[in-house]
């Protein structure tokens, strides 16, 4: 791991750290076997996650002031008839919240731009403080395999320390290995690179 971080060359940007991970003996044309699940990394990921919350009244109230982006339900019906902005916004928001009620509207309207891109909101309780939820998805990361046996993560940036970065990457393999039916059997081989830097095989 080290030596992928070492071997990066200094970028004009702070380059993601990804865990690429080959999957074996895993039939992923069927839907169960399909892996789909956020993830709070225990070190963050060390660049700012961004959140929209989808929702009106009190819960928009109270995420003015911790989410990036407040969709209210007035104003989903004109993003929904938006779809160049609606687009704009599914790539440019990391997370999406959707006060339950309204989350069958949400489908209905924007399922479209956010499925494809695996980010259907996750739904909260009319009222509740969003603000925690908000701190988790900032730390989080979605691992998602759709249909195919190897798959990237990412768990940080080449601004972090090799530990914090160990310590993301272990914590991801053993969430996928518990979710495989013979655990690490299942991982054929696991890779660390930066953007653009060389992988270095850790698996």
């Amino acid at each position: 791991m080290q030596k992928a971080l070492e071997g990066a060359k200094k970028r004009k940007f702070v380059e993601t750290v990804e865990l690429a991970i080959n999957l074996r003996d895993v039939d992923l044309s069927l839907p169960k076997n399909r892996i789909q699940e956020d993830i709070v990394l225990p070190k963050g990921r060390g660049k700012a996650i961004k959140i929209a919350v989808i929702g009106g009244g009190e819960l928009a109230l109270k995420a003015k002031d911790v989410a990036d982006l407040v969709i209210t339900p007035e104003e989903l019906g004109t993003l929904a008839g938006n779809k160049k902005q609606a687009k704009k916004v599914a790539n440019d928001i990391d997370y999406f919240i959707a006060e339950a009620p309204l989350m069958a509207q949400v489908g209905k309207r924007l399922g479209t731009v956010l499925g494809p891109r695996g980010k259907m909101p996750k739904p909260i309780a009319p009222g509740v403080d969003p603000g925690a939820l908000i701190a988790n998805f900032r730390k989080s990361v979605t691992v998602r395999t759709k249909d195919r046996k190897t798959f990237h993560v990412p768990i940080g940036t080449v601004e972090m320390s090799v530990e914090d970065i160990a310590e993301n990457a272990d914590l991801i393999l053993k969430r996928v290995e518990s979710r495989l039916e013979k655990g690490k059997h299942n991982i054929d081989s696991a890779y660390i690179k930066t953007t653009m830097g060389p992988a270095e095989r850790l698996l």
